[in-house]
């Protein structure tokens, strides 16, 4: 089974770094045009460059806050613009925030709650009515395996990403009979670049490749997930090789999860 986008556009949030690059590379060289978010506008340059060096698809950077409303309409409008269409929409923008709950102040509630969930919300809402108009859409919003078995001292980004998975299910039955299947993949350890600020608080104190390795015997596949496997799923969801996968969370973790 070959899992091509060819002809499809996709705009990927978070985009810059991390799981979107990934996601992002693995679109435009399976022949997706593609726009990723970021907030820093060098990195997200960068980016572009990189992937445009290996694929031949339209690669375009926007720089903005996802937590921002007005921010969202002006990415979404030079997406566009610049592409026509959007087929595809893959909400990655947000890093864990964790803390004790009695010290999470209503600010921390309301940054992470505007960036992960209403993000998300706002750019769906924008991606909709044209993917409805086609009769084809692909949704994919990036939780994490906490958004299903929060920790204690886990908030507010387990809240923020168990509302994710809410929002998935509603979705995907609302759109289900317009050909827009919204599907969730709840993130485990991945090696990326945020891989060190995991290791220094789950395992302080030992080299960064050792520390991979130690975190990776916790996990029941024995090592962490690479960010190119990781695309490699979210490429098949979004592809027309999938066309009944929908309403469901994809835990994407080596097995680590104790629920499906």
């Amino acid at each position: 089974m070959e899992v091509r986008l060819d002809g499809r556009t996709a705009i990927i949030t978070g985009g810059s770094r991390g799981l979107g690059r990934a996601m992002a590379l693995e679109f435009a060289k399976s022949g997706a045009d593609v726009a990723i978010v970021a907030r820093r506008a060098d990195v997200l340059a960068e980016t572009v460059t990189e992937i445009k060096s290996v694929a031949k698809t339209k690669v375009f950077g926007y720089a903005g806050d996802i937590a921002n409303a007005d921010d969202i309409k002006r990415i979404f409008d030079q997406a566009i613009q610049d592409m026509g269409r959007v087929d595809i929409v893959v909400n990655n923008a947000g890093t864990s925030m964790a803390k004790p709950f009695e010290t999470i102040s209503d600010d921390d509630w309301h940054a992470d709650l505007e960036l992960k969930l209403f993000g998300a919300i706002r750019l769906i809402r924008l991606a909709v009515p044209g993917m409805k108009e086609r009769r084809w859409g692909r949704i994919i919003n990036i939780v994490n395996t906490g958004g299903k078995t929060p920790r204690a001292r886990s908030a507010p980004t387990t809240v923020s990403r168990a509302a994710g998975i809410a929002l998935t299910k509603v979705l995907a039955g609302e759109y289900a009979p317009h050909n827009i299947l919204v599907n969730a993949l709840c993130t485990g350890l991945i090696i990326t670049d945020q891989t060190e600020r995991i290791t220094q608080s789950r395992a302080p104190g030992l080299p960064l490749d050792q520390a991979i390795i130690e975190l990776g015997k916790t996990i029941p596949l024995g090592r962490l997930g690479t960010a190119e496997e990781y695309a490699n799923v979210a490429c098949f969801l979004c592809s027309d090789a999938n066309g009944y996968v929908t309403g469901t969370a994809i835990n994407i973790d080596g097995g680590a999860s104790p629920v499906t």
